[in-house]
């Protein structure tokens, strides 16, 4: 049974080369002279051979595959009762344009690596494991984050994913039958006993406060919109002031309001917000601009404050339209709720790290992730691992120690065996 590994180290050298191997896939060089970052969009070429390996690597392990029809990836190992809901483990492998080797990817190979442990000890636990990977978590290229698990999930049904389209008009459909992962599994019909996702923490808090992992209590709300923004464009040196309908201007000021936002305290101390898209047109530099496309990106772990802070920009959008004569058209791209997470697994994942003799806090979620669509349907927790350099994510020098990363999947692994030796 589980308890024979009870503080067992996994292999921390196999780990950290599947990183590595990973890693080179979709790699750039970046602006840092001997740091690569990292490009696999959700279902290009890259992310494709990125699940591949994946893949071989889940076959080679002895696991079981099924792909459903979003695309997500189901990799078993059975148990000694396989009627028993298995316990999952899982993130995603796809990443933003210019990312780090560890986002996503942690949980991914951290949970294969649980299994390569277990097998390595000839460990059969009473419950089966799953361990998976979901499509387009990121949300960067279809515009909806946590993509795959919020349709395996119900939160988002399976034809509305489909029908999303990139800047490109490629559909999610198309794209997921051009790469191959068009599965055939229905969608909605997994309830696992339990789900943990290891993960960096992708924030300073942890390296700062020098600890070694966070046990992670829940994940803030988050709200996507994409705006329109449409003026008209004119001549910059012949074109007075007062007759100027300036679309960049607009943007400019909903992105300074955005920050008095987050700072007047009307919507609590911790909310929030970022324009991260901001796309003139026609992007000459003695043009105004009579068209942006920006994007807002709101988040508040509290849910009332962040529906208040929805109206509030949209209020405030109306007025601006008003007064610079502008047309404002926005669309919800994204809306998440706030997350908690069980406290029985929270539990069992700081009595591990304990065990381990780790020091470790509880924290808040500032992203969103897998963990929290799969917390609809079963008792859920995430791991959070330290970063360096204060934490950077979605960044090229994004970097987790070979050791921090061990810790965390060493407490991955014993958080596993435990809820797979449950009975209920």
């Amino acid at each position: 049974m589980g308890q024979a590994l009870k503080r067992s180290t996994i292999n921390s050298d196999r780990l950290w080369d599947a990183l590595e191997e990973l890693g080179r896939i979709g790699a750039f060089q970046s602006e840092h002279d001997e740091i690569m970052g990292v490009r696999r969009l959700a279902l290009s070429d890259e992310d494709a051979a990125g699940r591949r390996l994946v893949i071989e690597w889940f076959r080679d392990a002895g696991l079981s595959i099924d792909i459903d029809q979003i695309g997500n990836a189901y990799a078993t190992r059975p148990g000694i009762d396989n009627t028993l809901a298995p316990v999952m483990s899982g993130s995603h492998v796809d990443s933003v344009p210019s990312a780090g080797r560890f986002d996503g990817v942690l949980g991914v190979l951290g949970a294969l690596e649980v299994i390569r442990s277990l097998n390595d000890h000839n460990i059969t636990t009473h419950r089966p494991i799953t361990i998976a990977f979901f499509t387009d978590e990121e949300g960067c290229r279809f515009a909806t984050d946590m993509l795959g698990s919020a349709v395996a999930t119900n939160r988002v049904p399976l034809e509305q994913a489909w029908s999303l389209r990139d800047a490109d008009g490629r559909s999610v459909r198309e794209e997921l039958e051009r790469i191959g992962f068009l599965g055939d599994e229905p969608v909605g019909l997994r309830k696992p006993h339990a789900f943990v996702e290891c993960h960096v923490e992708q924030g300073p808090i942890l390296q700062r406060e020098g600890l070694d992992l966070g046990v992670v209590i829940g994940v803030q709300g988050i709200s996507w919109q994409r705006l329109t923004i449409t003026g008209a464009s004119a001549h910059a040196g012949t074109t007075p002031l007062e007759y100027r309908r300036d679309a960049g201007l607009v943007a400019a000021k909903i992105n300074a309001h955005m920050r008095e936002m987050c700072t007047s305290g009307s919507f609590g101390e911790l909310m929030l917000a970022t324009m991260g898209v901001i796309s003139p047109e026609p992007c000459s530099i003695n043009v105004i601009p009579g068209r942006v496309i920006a994007t807002v990106d709101l988040r508040n772990p509290d849910d009332t404050a962040l529906e208040s802070a929805e109206r509030h920009l949209q209020a405030f959008l109306s007025e601006l339209s008003a007064s610079e004569g502008i047309e404002i058209e926005s669309q919800l791209t994204a809306r998440t709720p706030a997350v908690a997470f069980s406290p029985d697994v929270q539990s069992v994942i700081a009595d591990t790290a304990d065990s381990f003799g780790l020091r470790h806090r509880r924290i808040l979620a500032g992203a969103g992730h897998d963990a929290q669509e799969w917390s609809r349907v079963c008792p859920t927790a995430m791991i959070f691992v330290p970063g360096e350099n204060d934490g950077i994510s979605h960044n090229p020098l994004e970097y987790s120690s070979p050791e921090q990363c061990a810790n965390g999947i060493n407490v991955l692994l014993n958080t596993i065996l435990t809820l797979a030796d449950q009975d209920s």
